[in-house]
């Protein structure tokens, strides 16, 4: 019963989630938890999907599949017990979001339903149950570990179990906000590149060209140039998508150009490839405007004067982040970056080339001079204040420096012990049965045990 949580996950997100679009011509019935059933396609799929996507089998992969199907099982069987719910709105919303990756991995809806040999709504039917179950599943296991807690000492005695020779190695790591001021360009540039637009719009119109030939010459979009300005969107994608795109991209029609749109990137045409309900799949190409060193100077003197009040202590570097910045998700991170893991504490590597060089030679709860940058995403010039809040040397893990990552360690080791114990008194309460093809894994040993006793 090892690994429970991290099985689930590897179940949740690479078993259902990224699971291919195929048919499966020949199957059975592999296990039973109570009325759940686990077909070989399930067990089978999983593994290919790994070897497709270059991950890393683990080791005695389809145990260790089974094994996370059976304990998804037994969750679900106990969240219906308790009478766990999960919204049929909850469960469309995961289905469109994994529709669009879908779209996205093979270029468009109808490759997609021509490789699965499904519609869309055919293909969403079919996975309804399996994220349902999974959502279920999730809300279980949570419900089991919510009150698990970990205290300093609980923490202590986990971490002087490690042996000293073996305690991870940190690079340097930092806590690093930002305010950001982006140079406005001036009217002649952008009535310039607007025309530009236009003018790519008529050679479409007319028949000169195609679209995806402009895009690919013409675009600033660096992710989409290369798929002809190709993107699936969905009319709900607002907290992704800049509202403004999304509300031209859904007034047009299949084969239509829209006018040329300003979004928070740049200007842009769109031309609707596909249509479904909220879906679409669409392309287009961006130009952003360049600024000159005048705008940049403007941007420069703003920060400048903002840097001047913190150092006055006449506002916090936070406040001014609320006041002065204009990235769209300071009022939600406070300027904060984050790593890809979601964690306030990054690494050098994580960093932009523009960003490493400016805390070269900054301490923590220094702030830097206005630093013009490029913004790699959108191609262009950007002007920032950077704040360092903590910053770490190289080290061998210090409970005391690493604490929140040695506690964390030590709570999801006290989650996954209760974990198997509440698995081990529930398991004689389940009908358990599993074909004899996976009599040899010692990880299901316990599954089998009960299974006997069915």
């Amino acid at each position: 019963m090892k690994k429970i949580g991290a099985l689930i996950v590897l179940l949740s997100f690479k078993l259902l989630a990224t699971a291919q679009v195929k048919k499966v011509v020949a199957d059975k019935i592999v296990a039973q938890v109570g009325d759940k059933i686990i077909l070989k396609s399930d067990i089978d799929n999983a593994v290919n999907d790994y070897k497709r996507q270059g991950q890393e089998l683990p080791p005695n992969a389809k145990c260790a599949f089974m094994q996370g199907q059976l304990i998804q099982k037994a969750l679900v069987l106990q969240a219906e017990k308790d009478s766990l719910q999960v919204s049929d709105d909850e469960i469309d919303a995961q289905l469109d979001n994994q529709i669009r990756g879908f779209i996205r991995e093979y270029g468009s809806k109808e490759i997609l339903e021509e490789i699965a040999g499904q519609s869309v709504y055919q293909i969403k039917e079919s996975f309804r149950q399996p994220f349902k179950e999974r959502s279920l599943a999730d809300q279980m296991r949570k419900k089991i570990v919510e009150s698990i807690k970990i205290t300093p000492t609980e923490a202590r005695i986990y971490w002087d179990k490690i042996p000293k020779d073996s305690l991870p190695f940190y690079e340097t790591e930092l806590e690093i906000s930002q305010i950001i001021s982006t140079p406005k360009s001036n009217k002649d540039v952008d009535e310039y590149v607007i025309k530009q637009l236009y003018d790519y719009k008529r050679q479409v119109e007319n028949g000169g060209k195609k679209f995806e030939q402009l895009a690919k010459m013409y675009s600033d979009d660096k992710g989409t140039e290369s798929q002809g300005g190709t993107l699936a969107i969905n009319r709900n994608d607002k907290g992704v998508i800049d509202a403004a795109f999304l509300a031209a991209a859904f007034r047009l029609k299949e084969g239509q150009i829209s006018p040329v749109i300003k979004s928070e990137f740049g200007y842009h045409i769109i031309y609707m490839v596909s249509r479904s309900g909220d879906d679409a799949v669409v392309r287009h190409i961006l130009k952003v405007p360049p600024v000159t060193e005048h705008e940049v100077a403007l941007s420069i003197e703003k920060l400048d004067s903002v840097r001047n009040k913190i150092l006055k202590h006449e506002l916090t570097f936070g406040e001014a982040v609320k006041k002065y910045s204009d990235d769209k998700n300071a009022s939600f991170n406070g300027g904060q970056i984050q790593g890809r893991d979601g964690s306030t504490y990054i690494t050098i590597d994580a960093l932009d080339k523009d960003m490493v060089k400016t805390i070269e030679h900054m301490k923590a709860g220094d702030i830097s001079t206005p630093q013009v940058y490029t913004d790699e995403q959108r191609g262009k010039k950007m002007v920032r204040l950077v704040y360092i809040k903590t910053k770490t040397t190289p080290h061998r893990e210090d409970f005391k420096l690493d604490y929140n990552k040695i506690s964390q360690r030590a709570l999801e080791e006290k989650k996954q012990k209760y974990l198997e114990a509440w698995f081990n008194e529930h398991l004689p309460a389940y009908y358990i049965s599993i074909d004899k093809d996976y009599a040899g894994c010692s990880m299901l040993a316990n599954w089998f045990k009960y299974a006997a006793k069915n």
